[in-house]
């Protein structure tokens, strides 16, 4: 068992300082980590990365392990924790988990699931444990695809509330997205209910086939596109942040927007700059899967990102401080030049790099190039094999 694992947490790096945060050196720390506290949950969406299953498993992180876990993940510095799932909702240990992240000096979201087990009380108990923000999944302006989107009649409206129940309790909250070939027609009709709710942030989620969902309900790379232009022009007067997830094309497309307005500064991707009460700021560089981001499953596997399923280790028995920085799984995905085709002499590249999820998902190959993107580079160049 490695001396860091959760049996014998180390304390020799809790002088890790939040400034390695606010330089995102990502080679050191992920600016996120999204813990899968538990992978039960009561729906069963169409597009679910994880699989979910109606009952908890065996298996899970007990409180003992959680409550270690936090401490180390503490040691990387200050990263935003995200308790999701399944339904995080369904561990009973939920809210004290959230306190002891707190007290740790951790910033701390949540994304629970539209039953009825997010009620006011206990959005309040979240509110007090320490959570600054909650999203919820809203994926059309209608019931009617939505409810199917998510296989529950009803979770459309309970969404609702739930958003709106969490402003009356003062907690920021975000509105997600997946677009689809079910939905992707639909999204300027959502603008007005993530008003609608004082939503701080829009997260567009653009889908990875892993978990439930199919290559086949992948929009095509030119809507892809079409898609990132229409935010980019959202961006600039919407009384909301916008955050173009599994997709790092879109800060390519912001950064040639940019470019073609023609400032007179120099081009770079520096994130919409909105700055939240919440403290949930945007790093001033992109993440992506292993790169910035972290993924914690419901028993402990340490991998890239929830649409990135390969695991490096298991904090049970791997140092998940180590695991980030040494292995050569994550390794990879920090180092540009291992990657492939077209994204591999991509001239964003450094600011980009494709998704890497979705390589995997489509091509088995997670360096390999992301096939949902529409753009050509450096024309003439023979790509990498």
């Amino acid at each position: 068992m490695h001396p860091h694992s959760l049996s014998q947490p180390a304390a020799a790096e809790r002088n890790l300082h939040d400034q390695r945060m606010e330089i995102a050196d990502f080679d050191l720390a992920p600016f996120t980590i999204a813990w899968e506290v538990t992978r039960a949950c009561a729906f069963a969406c169409v597009h679910c990365r994880a699989n979910a299953q109606h009952q908890r498993d065996s298996r899970e992180l007990n409180t003992d392990e959680a409550l270690r876990l936090i401490d180390r993940i503490k040691d990387f510095g200050n990263p935003i924790l995200i308790f999701t799932g399944g339904d995080p909702m369904m561990r009973r240990d939920l809210f004290d988990l959230i306190a002891h992240a707190t007290q740790k000096g951790l910033r701390c979201s949540l994304t629970p699931t539209a039953t009825a087990l997010p009620t006011f009380e206990r959005l309040e108990q979240a509110k007090q444990a320490g959570i600054r923000r909650i999203a919820l999944s809203l994926d059309a302006p209608t019931a009617a695809v939505h409810d199917a989107f998510r296989q529950v009649l009803g979770s459309w409206d309970r969404t609702m509330n739930i958003l709106r129940n969490a402003q009356a309790a003062g907690i920021s909250a975000q509105v997600n997205t997946t677009v689809s070939a079910f939905n992707v027609n639909l999204l300027p009709d959502m603008l007005p209910f993530i008003q609608e709710v004082n939503a701080v942030q829009w997260s567009v989620f653009f889908l990875v086939p892993t978990g439930r969902a199919q290559i086949v309900w992948m929009i095509s790379p030119e809507e892809h596109e079409r898609l990132f232009n229409w935010l980019y022009d959202l961006s600039k007067t919407a009384p909301f942040d916008i955050k173009a997830t599994a997709a790092p094309m879109y800060r390519r497309v912001a950064i040639q927007r940019r470019k073609a307005e023609g400032d007179g500064g120099p081009v770079t991707f520096q994130g919409a700059g909105f700055q939240y009460a919440d403290g949930l700021h945007r790093p001033t560089k992109g993440v992506n899967d292993g790169n910035g981001f972290l993924f914690i499953s419901h028993i402990g596997e340490i991998q890239p990102s929830g649409f990135l399923p390969i695991t490096a280790g298991n904090v049970r028995t791997d140092d998940i401080i180590d695991i980030y920085r040494n292995s050569s799984l994550f390794k990879d995905l920090r180092n540009p030049d291992k990657i492939k085709g077209k994204c591999g002499i991509c001239e964003f590249r450094d600011v980009c790099g494709g998704q890497r999820g979705r390589a995997y998902g489509v091509t088995g190959d997670y360096l390999e190039t992301d096939p949902a993107c529409a753009y050509e580079p450096m024309q003439g160049i023979e790509y990498a094999s």
